[in-house]
């Protein structure tokens, strides 16, 4: 078997996933034809770590070891809403939908980018920020597109979509293909169970 390319996240509930289809829904009619590849809302997830690839000999390992964290995590809810870009709307390279939880959220993620250090993948260079990508800037894109998109941005608002309870995290693995990338869960480790 070859190398895994693989990625730690959160899962959202279907009820988020429905909210966030209608709201995305007008944003992509208003920039119908701008080069954007549009993440599908059954793909859209909160990632904690991205490993990239993963030798078939250290995934039971990376599967123990998001277990145990998530064993000494409590399930907590987290707020989703608020639209945004990276690395701002008037350059935009990621279209996002924004996410606020409590510092549970925070220390579970800061545990985990620890933990894979230990396997060797480098930590992030930017402070994590949760969030849930729902599109990506061509790399073809020109300015006057990126222009158009960032202005687009700018007068759609979105409001509280609602909350995610939070109880499990997951591995999932990511295959490239023509038509964009197709996700399997690996593993999925449920948090300590609270009282």
């Amino acid at each position: 078997m070859s190398v895994v390319r693989a990625f730690i996240a959160i899962e959202l509930g279907e009820e988020i996933h429905r909210h966030l289809e209608k709201v995305i829904a007008p944003l992509r009619a208003d920039l119908a034809g701008l080069p954007l590849r549009w993440v599908p809302v059954e793909n859209i997830h909160l990632t904690l770590k991205f490993l990239g690839d993963v030798s078939p000999a250290n995934l039971d390992m990376l599967f123990e070891m998001v277990a145990r964290e998530a064993a000494a995590s409590k399930s907590f809810e987290m707020g989703v809403g608020k639209l945004g870009a990276f690395p701002n709307n008037t350059r935009p390279r990621v279209l996002w939908v924004g996410i606020e939880a409590p510092d549970e959220l925070y220390q579970l993620q800061e545990r985990i980018e620890n933990e894979v250090a230990r396997f060797g993948y480098p930590p992030d260079r930017k402070a994590f920020e949760p969030h849930l990508t729902v599109a990506r800037v061509s790399r073809n894109a020109s300015p006057a597109d990126v222009r158009t998109i960032g202005e687009t941005l700018r007068k759609h608002s979105l409001g509280y979509l609602g909350a995610a309870r939070v109880e499990a995290v997951q591995v999932f693995r990511s295959d490239l293909t023509p038509d964009g990338a197709v996700y399997s869960r690996l593993s999925s480790a449920q948090f300590e169970v609270a009282v």
